[in-house]
């Protein structure tokens, strides 16, 4: 890309004020995640019988998925649509998705009664199930991710591997063998990548093939039988504005330039894809008239109306505004609203809209729940943090690059 080199370190110092907030809350979430399986899901959770699954599948799995889009999008737009403009965004968006998919495979693995039966579904398979394939897909897809990540590892270690002491005799064995899985990956990577974008689509869709299962234990301004689409193209439409968001974020983070000359052309493409997304929503609810729904004030209907006008329209007015994709906060802001229309979306559909068949009460997240899920985003952003600081994952402009060093920046 004109203007900038390869991606660099970055030296800057990890604790700071808002990372020690967050290794609080990481610290709190684990103790709470150790209480669920020392004692039992029941004991830190407020799910039931008529309410098997929370903000556990609605938020760190379903949410997660949609929210981890950036990689597949951006994959797509960089890679194999070979914009080259938007190569300096790839990497970012790469770690993001591979961060997500993670702590998404995590929450799986928390929210499951009997979690020691989490590798069920690898030697028991069922065709016919919904979940299956998406649990299928999302291992497949975690697995890709770290592959398409090797390259990065692989540039931060060659010529630079330095063990000490008894383990030095390694260190030319070691960087050989990772000379030999760089060139390997260098004329096989574009395999992984569209075999990563091909397993989202399939994914993403599927999430949402399980609320259609669901039938009328859904409420009917969700539930309908083009789910899977809705999912998919909400998906899609919040990619990019995550990528904007984490972009921005880490500028302001690491004290960087902003990559306006690149997030800018990116916002461009935000708004037609809202549109369709937007249209395809509204389209299916005439087509069903659900819209009879809305006349009813109560948390199904306010819900979805924040949903669609914060979420969705709001967004889509902003993101056609030359002003918005030129100002930096009012970008971020705009991206922001997608990533809580499409997270408010998810609760929606996995929490809000589900009524159980009989039910002697309400759900609502206990503290347990709630701390667990804020501990899991934490950890997220620490691991970014420790991986951006230690690998290549950002590029950088020209003129931030010193004379002393060819990769590193002074914080």
């Amino acid at each position: 890309m004109t203007g900038y080199l390869k991606p660099a370190l970055i030296q800057k110092k990890f604790f700071t004020p808002g990372v020690i907030v967050l290794c609080i809350l990481a610290i709190n979430g684990m103790a709470f995640l150790a209480a669920r399986f020392f004692f039992g899901i029941g004991s830190v959770t407020n799910l039931n019988n008529q309410y098997p699954w929370g903000i556990w599948i609605g938020i760190d799995v379903a949410a997660g998925v949609a929210l981890a889009a950036g990689g597949f999008t951006s994959a797509a737009l960089g890679h194999i649509m070979h914009r080259e403009h938007f190569h300096s965004i790839v990497r970012p968006a790469l770690l993001t998705a591979m961060l997500g998919y993670t702590f998404v495979a995590i929450g799986v693995f928390v929210d499951l009664g009997r979690w020691y039966y989490i590798w069920h579904p690898i030697f028991m398979w069922n065709g016919n199930s919904a979940l299956f394939e998406v649990g299928i897909c999302v291992m497949m897809y975690v697995t890709v991710l770290y592959i398409e990540f090797l390259p990065i590892v692989t540039e931060r270690f060659i010529g630079r591997v330095n063990l000490k002491g008894f383990l030095s005799y390694l260190n030319k064995p070691v960087d050989k063998t990772l000379r030999v899985l760089d060139k390997a990956l260098d004329k096989t990577i574009f395999v992984f990548i569209i075999l990563g974008v091909v397993l989202s689509t399939l994914h993403q869709s599927s999430l949402g093939t399980l609320m259609v299962i669901a039938g009328p234990k859904m409420h009917p301004l969700w539930q309908t039988p083009v789910l899977p689409l809705l999912f998919l193209l909400s998906a899609i439409s919040v990619g990019f504005p995550m990528v904007i968001f984490e972009s921005l974020s880490a500028s302001k983070s690491f004290g960087l330039k902003k990559e306006m000359e690149v997030l800018s052309p990116l916002g461009y493409t935000v708004a037609p894809l809202l549109g369709i997304y937007l249209a395809f929503k509204i389209g299916d609810m005439f087509i069903r008239e659900t819209f009879v729904y809305l006349s009813e004030f109560n948390t199904a209907s306010v819900m979805f109306t924040i949903e669609v006008v914060v979420g969705i329209i709001i967004p889509l007015r902003m993101f056609l505004s030359k002003k918005v994709l030129v100002t930096p906060s009012l970008l971020f802001t705009a991206s922001s609203l997608v990533i809580f229309g499409v997270l408010l979306n998810r609760i929606n559909n996995f929490v809000v809209a589900y009524t159980p068949p009989y039910s002697f009460g309400s759900y609502f997240p206990s503290v347990g729940e709630i701390s667990v899920t804020v501990g899991f985003v934490s950890l997220l952003v620490l691991l970014y943090r420790i991986i951006v600081l230690n690998f290549p994952v950002i590029s950088l402009p020209d003129r931030a690059f010193s004379i002393k060093a060819k990769y590193t920046i002074k914080g």
